[in-house]
């Protein structure tokens, strides 16, 4: 059975990852990029504008679907090397978090929803994906279900 996650980034870096088609998270780590298979649908969260600003933005800024393909490392130059993925994402727009959090049975609704996401990567329930599709406009809901493995 394939995922709905969401990943934590923020928006710049989210950025540089969609025009490269892949992913990374927690600073690159491979572990949790282990946890993914192809057909996952992913949404990044992002908690600012930049990597430890102080501009708060707290969006869902891109959405889409886990190529297959293995994790591999990339130099990003300056001895960064982190993990990644392929991802091919949606067209799609960004949309704040609060508004969802405010839906009943939303997987992050609740006090204490930021600290679920501190490890960068959460697995979610479909419903809760297919709501933030719907609200980012992605139509992901039956397009990457066609694609996911075992469907």
């Amino acid at each position: 059975m394939s995922g709905s996650w969401i990943a934590v980034a923020c928006a710049e870096h989210v950025r540089r990852g969609m025009a490269l088609g892949i992913m990374q998270v927690s600073h690159g780590k491979a572990g949790p990029l282990c946890r993914l298979a192809p057909g996952d649908r992913v949404a990044y969260y992002s908690p600012s504008e930049t990597l430890g600003g102080g501009d708060r933005l707290q969006s869902f800024t891109a959405i889409g679907v886990v190529l297959g393909g293995e994790i591999y490392q990339a130099d990003m130059g300056g001895g960064f090397r982190p993990f990644q993925r392929a991802v091919r994402y949606l067209k799609a727009r960004p949309v704040p978090i609060r508004p969802l959090l405010e839906r009943p049975g939303f997987a992050l609704a609740g006090k204490g929803w930021g600290a679920r996401l501190r490890f960068g990567l959460l697995r979610i329930d479909e419903p809760s994906m297919d709501a933030i599709a719907a609200a980012m406009g992605a139509g992901i809901a039956g397009i990457a279900r066609k694609e996911r493995p075992g469907r």
